[in-house]
């Protein structure tokens, strides 16, 4: 039995590096799309009072590529961090001549004696990406948009690059991220350092930076608190850098890009116990990581090769060990595969909730999954996961599942329904909806989730690659002020075709699919997701402290300042705003 199951992955592997021969940008330098948009042009170029110029700029402003930039000219910067935080700054530079071999160095910060050293910095050229709009009423991100003609699409900021050299061509803008991690262990204090911008044709340019490190810690993010879900797509790494899926070059190339999301506190496993269990809606769809098989005497065999590789290459090399969520029950089609013996084929098993077949079908196969997690010590963390899904079907589902056996635990992201949250260990509900005050609290005491989510409905807070970017800082404090447990998020990595350059997709607003791109590199969108998530385990830590000393003005100073995140006060123009004004209260303790 096993053989045939091996054969069949081995199948569906070479399935996805014939599609992936249509990937063809993987290479470090690679050329950006062309924007045609209207731009400033030659004459305004001209006018500038010298050829290169760079200031600091800020993270809150994707720059347009050939438009002098909109900043303040300052050449020195000043921000608070926290001890273990990450901190963001974006510098911009402009010129009318062709500059050669650019580089970027973020030389050591000091205080005294104390060194937030060179090699916490990492400074980054900011490439850009194709993106287009919101529907055309301005509502939501979501609908179908097949011919990429018809929305307004331009090049913007968001890609983090890892070249090491640029060149900068005339009457062109190069924005420049840089990240920089302040050591746990470093002394409280005003450090001081710079990035410079220097070429093998210009003048080296000077940046001057310094943080004010305060006198409380961030602890590692796998001690953060906050329930962080990004749905991983491991099907989309193989596709694009053409490994067989499944083999030890699919898991090195994975390494990196999973690595990223653990680092931002990422608790859940995504794994796929269905073939298309979202209807194939990405670039790359998900296929069963557990083979089901009906022999010919009628009973059901499992294969859990992949599903057991999987789970064990994400909590013990990739470290995410909080919850593995298990998709789905309730498909968008109704369609059931499994490996018919008798015919020796591959079929499809057409059942709705309630059918005898759909019992049968799912009862079988939760008792031997429930059999088999126990045996791997990884029953407790299992959920068996359903989004957006009708009541009367979850109600079938929930049946099936308690029958299978009554300690699985059951997720739902979508409506919230008062007759069944109660047998929900991890409910997560649309942005825009709330838990009642006293189901919330029945939750916790119970020990289960309470959580929220946006994805394209939302036209904002959001995370398109045309969103401002502090929408996606201002979603996290957003979940702080519900008191909600975590944020939940559909794509973290399902790539489009051209993911690098083109984020457009055929269905859905620009970026919704992924946050990060191959390489991998991360994105100012991510980024700014990072200070969120930083930002809600500072709040929860300053809580904890408050109550715990009775400091009862300082608590309700940042309750207030936490209970201001609601969509009534945002406005397409002001979450980078409400975001400063929050961390002035929030670094002020």
């Amino acid at each position: 039995m096993k053989k045939i199951f091996i054969i069949l992955c081995a199948l569906s592997a070479f399935g996805f590096i014939a599609f992936g021969q249509n990937s063809r940008y993987l290479w470090d330098n690679y050329m950006e799309l062309t924007d045609t948009k209207p731009h400033d042009g030659e004459d305004v170029w001209k006018r500038q009072p010298t050829a290169t110029q760079a200031v600091w700029g800020s993270t809150d402003v994707r720059y347009p590529k050939f438009d002098i930039p909109k900043v303040t000219k300052t050449t020195r910067r000043q921000i608070k961090a926290w001890k273990g935080e990450r901190v963001n700054v974006q510098a911009v530079v402009w010129t009318s001549t062709d500059l050669s071999g650019a580089t970027l160095t973020v030389g050591d910060l000091k205080s005294g004696s104390g060194v937030i050293p060179s090699s916490a910095a990492k400074a980054s050229f900011v490439r850009y990406v194709m993106t287009d709009e919101l529907s055309k009423d301005g509502t939501t991100g979501c609908g179908h948009r097949a011919n990429k003609a018809e929305w307004d699409s331009t090049a913007v900021a968001d890609v983090l690059d890892i070249i090491k050299v640029c060149d900068i061509k005339a009457m062109t803008t190069q924005p420049v991220w840089v990240n920089i991690r302040i050591p746990q262990d470093a002394k409280v204090g005003k450090y001081k350092g710079a990035l410079t911008i220097s070429g093998s044709n210009f003048q080296a340019m000077q940046l001057q930076l310094e943080i004010d490190v305060l006198n409380h810690t961030i602890p590692d993010p796998k001690e953060w608190k906050l329930h962080v879900d990004f749905w991983q797509n491991p099907y989309a790494v193989a596709r694009y850098y053409k490994v067989p899926l499944w083999s030890r070059e699919h898991f090195d190339v994975m390494l990196p890009v999973m690595k990223m999301l653990a680092d931002a506190g990422q608790k859940v496993i995504t794994a796929s116990i269905m073939h298309k269990p979202w209807a194939g809606q990405t670039e790359d769809h998900f296929d069963s990581m557990i083979g089901k098989m009906k022999k010919i005497d009628g009973t059901w065999a499992y294969d859990y090769t992949v599903f057991d590789k999987w789970i064990e290459f994400m909590m013990n090399e990739v470290g995410i060990t909080r919850q593995i969520s298990c998709y789905t029950m309730i498909p968008w089609a109704l369609n059931f595969d499994y490996f018919d013996q008798a015919t020796g084929r591959v079929l499809y098993m057409d059942a709705k909730p309630g059918d005898d077949l759909y019992r049968n079908y799912w009862g079988s196969f939760l008792t031997d999954f429930a059999r088999h997690l126990k045996t791997k010590g990884w029953f407790d963390i299992t959920t068996i996961a359903m989004d957006e899904r009708r009541l009367e079907d979850m109600k079938q589902a929930i049946r099936i599942i308690k029958e299978a056996d009554p300690g699985f635990k059951i997720g739902l992201a979508g409506n919230y329904h008062e007759e069944i949250q109660a047998d929900l260990y991890d409910l997560c509900i649309a942005y825009g909806n709330q838990f009642p005050p006293a189901v919330r609290e029945e939750r916790a005491k119970a020990g289960k989730l309470s959580n929220v989510y946006t994805c394209c409905a939302e036209a904002l807070p959001n995370i398109f690659t045309f969103s401002p970017p502090a929408e996606g800082t201002w979603t996290f404090w957003h979940t702080m002020a519900g008191n909600y447990d975590g944020f939940l998020r559909w794509a973290w990595n399902s790539w489009t075709a051209d993911p690098l350059r083109d984020s457009r997709f055929r269905t859905w607003a620009a970026g919704d699919c992924y946050q990060i791109y191959p390489g991998p590199r991360s994105s100012i969108r991510w980024e700014r997701i990072v200070e969120g998530i930083q930002d809600a385990e500072k709040i929860r830590i300053l809580r904890e402290e408050f109550q715990a000393k009775n400091q009862k003005g300082k608590l309700d100073r940042l309750n207030k300042a936490v209970s201001l995140f609601v969509h009534e006060n945002l406005t397409p123009e002001n979450a980078g705003e409400m975001v400063a004004e929050g961390r002035r209260v929030l670094n002020s303790f």
